[in-house]
């Protein structure tokens, strides 16, 4: 079954459970992935907080991503959206985006998985278009999940 197809991904929100499209389109090429402007987003768990995001265009090489829905880990974050990264999107003025952050796995620098807290892509829930938006807050690039 295409993504196009698959039933709708479930991401647990402050808000509540929140169905999303499985098929995220981005308004913009994430940084440093040219040529991926389709991703298909699937849980690695049952929780609804941990999801991978892949994409593989022809001619482009497969590229796989790692997000959490933020505030699993991170009660207080609360960033505001910027209204021109809103209005790309097409949200109204009081519909609430989905955001998931972006999850670096520890390494040999790091001794815990971090998240990038000050550009999380923002989900237009009902229809899945996308868009990674670089915040204006004081927030970490890369906060450890611990």
């Amino acid at each position: 079954m295409s993504a196009l197809h698959a039933a709708p991904v479930t991401v647990v929100t402050p808000a509540g459970p929140r169905d999303l499209p499985p098929l995220l389109r981005v308004a913009t090429e994430l940084p440093g992935l040219p040529g991926h402007h389709e991703w298909t987003l699937a849980p690695l768990d049952e929780t609804g907080l941990l999801f991978t995001l892949r994409s593989e265009p022809d001619g482009v090489r497969p590229a796989r991503l790692f997000v959490v829905e933020p505030h699993a880990f991170f009660p207080d974050y609360a960033p505001t959206v910027p209204s021109e990264a809103r209005a790309t999107l097409g949200l109204a003025p009081d519909e609430a985006p989905v955001l998931l952050v972006v999850v670096h796995p520890a390494d040999d620098d790091r001794a815990h998985p971090s998240a990038n807290l000050l550009a999380p892509v923002v989900v237009h829930p009902a229809d899945g278009r996308a868009l990674q938006v670089v915040l204006e807050d004081d927030l970490p690039l890369r906060a450890p999940l611990a």
